[in-house]
């Protein structure tokens, strides 16, 4: 017989023993004590032991990086956004303008260096910079056997020229507030290109003034158009001593257009334009050989080439 069957044999006989008289209340406790030991006590599970947390690695901070595109050449232009957290932006020493985004525009002059450097000052003190290579270009050098002509202007033609010159000063420094410089621009009109940004003379070593825009030669009369908006900041019927009737646009962020040798103008001094707007008529007005478009691009003391801007003439 199994150890558990004996004991369990002695349980009912002890309870018979026990058992109340015929018409008697069996006795709770004998109850409760023949149950607790018929009853296995159980065996307490083992305690898990909880696994130690692992936390995941942290990942490294990035550093903050500028992001831009455009013409990194001599005459070129970019536009980018500013690293995350900065503070202000500049192209070398020129503090460049940051709109409600981050985003910036810079250029590079026609005679720029092949180096250059962004620089983001952040929040917090620390220096972010990018250097950028600034490809050169050949340009259009014609080199003359001729003394270049000596002697300077007359006092009478200087007396006229001062305030032309003051005007076109004070209107491609006007810094507006507009946002044509984001915008990709379009030719004011289509034609032949008569004359190339850059081009020079040299006289028995000595150079001349290069050119500062670009030419289109068209019919006189024919319309052109704002290649993007802003602010008309010079409007001039009145014809300048060598550039004619004259325009010119303020896109923002440092950068401007002017339009010369027109034969009308459509637009007045204050008035906001949107791309494809009409501006005026071409014609030859002022120190011009036939009817064109003088076209030229500035940002700040920058001459930029406009052919970067709008691609090949459609």
């Amino acid at each position: 017989m199994s150890g558990r069957r004996a004991i369990l044999l002695i349980v009912i006989i002890a309870l018979a023993a026990c058992a109340p008289a015929s018409g008697e209340e069996p006795n709770e406790r004998a109850v409760l004590a023949s149950t607790e030991l018929l009853t296995e006590p159980a065996t307490p599970a083992p305690a898990l032991e909880k696994a130690p947390v692992r936390e995941a690695p942290a990942e490294p901070a990035r550093a903050p990086l500028f992001a831009y595109a455009g013409e990194l050449t001599q005459g070129g232009w970019i536009r980018g956004k500013a690293p995350l957290g900065a503070a202000s932006v500049r192209l070398g020493e020129r503090e460049l303008a940051l709109d409600a985004k981050g985003e910036f525009f810079a250029a590079f002059d026609r005679d720029a260096g092949t180096q250059e450097v962004l620089v983001a000052t952040l929040e917090d003190g620390r220096e972010v910079r990018d250097n950028l290579t600034i490809s050169p270009r050949e340009w259009n050098i014609q080199r003359i056997n001729l003394a270049k002509r000596a002697g300077g202007s007359s006092a009478s033609f200087m007396a006229r020229r001062r305030p032309e010159l003051d005007k076109i000063w004070d209107a491609r420094t006007a810094e507006a507030d507009s946002d044509g410089w984001s915008q990709d621009f379009v030719w004011p009109v289509t034609g032949r290109i008569s004359g190339h940004f850059g081009r020079q003379r040299i006289y028995r070593g000595e150079p001349g003034s290069y050119h500062s825009g670009i030419d289109i030669a068209v019919p006189s009369g024919t319309p052109f158009v704002a290649p993007a908006s802003g602010l008309v900041t010079l409007a001039s019927r009145r014809e300048f001593s060598l550039e004619g009737q004259i325009i010119i646009i303020d896109h923002g962020a440092g950068l401007n257009s002017a339009f010369i040798h027109l034969s009308d103008i459509a637009v007045s001094e204050g008035d906001f334009v949107e791309q494809g707007q009409l501006l005026g008529r071409i014609g030859s007005s002022g120190r011009a050989t036939g009817p064109h478009l003088h076209w030229s691009l500035k940002w700040h003391d920058t001459r930029l080439d406009p052919y970067l801007f709008v691609g090949p003439m459609p």
